[in-house]
């Protein structure tokens, strides 16, 4: 039967709405000589959660390295000149489905900065649902944004913050947040992981021999051989460095609001 000529075309591609959008993941290594490569592993288990853009940031002990992309994975971190560029026993990574800001270089994570500290990389999967508001008051204070990604609200919220340690500022940072997010950052103090106080976007703790490692889902783990340890709890804060790992709790915890996946 012949279809008329004005049937109205559909507004979205149907295919590719027909599956479920994670919305970015986050993959971190700390103590491993093989982290950029380790970290592209992951990302690559994680694809799933984002194929709009990936990269990765590494720290060597004296400085940070990145390499960022649009597209997949495989089309960024392929090359064995690639990942040799990205030097140093720790790294963070992301890969990117967007949901706040446009789709561009300027928002592919992860972001970095530098701080009064020293460097800062910085990623997240998630939604803060006050950015807006946060980014206006901020810009109203002086502040010069580079992306449209609220996750940069997150590092200009780190600069203004008056407490001394990288860990203080950030949790100063993210009480001034609301919505739904895991973030990974990279400091030269090691790798800190975060979790929501509702525990609605996942986060994982795993180890490989003496190196932690920590994804947004467990498929991050396995392509690694690492082995599971826990689910990094709403409201918690992870610091894995150079004397081991440490964690805290230091936001109020409310009923948990699980993501679906």
């Amino acid at each position: 039967m012949p279809i008329s000529s004005t049937r109205p075309m559909p507004t979205t591609l149907p295919f590719d709405d027909d599956h479920p959008h994670e919305e970015c993941g986050v993959f971190g290594v700390f103590g491993h000589t093989d982290a950029a490569a380790l970290c592209a592993l992951g990302l690559h288990a994680l694809q799933h959660r984002g194929q709009e853009a990936a990269g990765i940031v590494t720290y060597d002990g004296e400085q940070f390295h990145a390499h960022r992309g649009m597209g997949h994975v495989g089309e960024n971190f392929s090359s064995k000149d690639v990942i040799d560029k990205l030097k140093g026993q720790s790294a963070i990574g992301h890969v990117r489905y967007a949901t706040t800001g446009e789709v561009a270089m300027r928002n592919v994570q992860p972001l970095f900065a530098d701080f009064e500290f020293g460097g800062l990389a910085i990623c997240h999967n998630g939604n803060l649902t006050n950015s807006y508001k946060l980014r206006q008051q901020l810009v109203r204070r002086g502040s010069l944004f580079q992306s449209t990604s609220d996750t940069e609200v997150i590092v200009h919220l780190i600069a203004t913050s008056l407490k001394l340690t990288v860990e203080d500022r950030m949790i100063d940072a993210l009480r001034q947040v609301e919505g739904a997010y895991s973030l990974a950052a990279l400091s030269q103090e090691g790798l800190i992981a975060v979790r929501d106080p509702l525990g609605v976007r996942p986060l994982v703790l795993g180890k490989l021999g003496e190196a932690w490692i920590v994804s947004s889902e467990t498929c991050g783990l396995d392509i690694i051989g690492a082995q599971f340890v826990r689910d990094i709890e709403p409201g918690e804060l992870v610091v894995a460095g150079p004397h081991g790992l440490r964690s805290t709790r230091p936001f109020d915890r409310a009923r948990n609001r699980l993501c679906i996946f």
